[in-house]
């Protein structure tokens, strides 16, 4: 928008992002919204652990990016599985499961068990 248009006013262009944006996301259940979110914290932390097909595993794994992204994503998934129903959440803790379990085979020196990733949110996974 320009400084004159005021805020509450369509832009005068013709675009309106941000009001297409709450209409888009109005009409995404959240089932949608939080496996979406899970799938892309999945995405990164696999990339972190090393798990990249694109033959540069080696030049992206960065354990303590992942950790990070692992342990969200099991905040996430614990949070939300009450809501979203156990269709999801099982797939969604099969996939951090497995994460979790990269992220020990990748570790030089392991976690203790259930100080590992997401541990302290699902349990110990060995």
């Amino acid at each position: 928008m320009s400084s004159s248009t005021p805020d509450h006013l369509p832009a005068t262009d013709g675009t309106d992002s941000v009001g297409e944006a709450t209409r888009d996301i109005a009409d995404v259940a959240a089932v949608e919204v939080i496996t979406t979110a899970a799938v892309h914290l999945m995405s990164a932390a696999a990339v972190k652990c090393g798990l990249a097909d694109d033959g540069r595993a080696a030049d992206d794994l960065d354990l303590d990016e992942a950790r990070k992204l692992i342990t969200a994503l099991a905040a996430l998934v614990t949070a939300s599985a009450p809501d979203i129903g156990n269709q999801h959440a099982r797939s969604l803790r099969d996939g951090l499961k497995s994460l979790q379990l990269a992220f020990r085979e990748a570790s030089v020196v392991p976690d203790a068990p259930g100080e590992g990733p997401g541990e302290k949110y699902t349990g110990s996974v060995v």
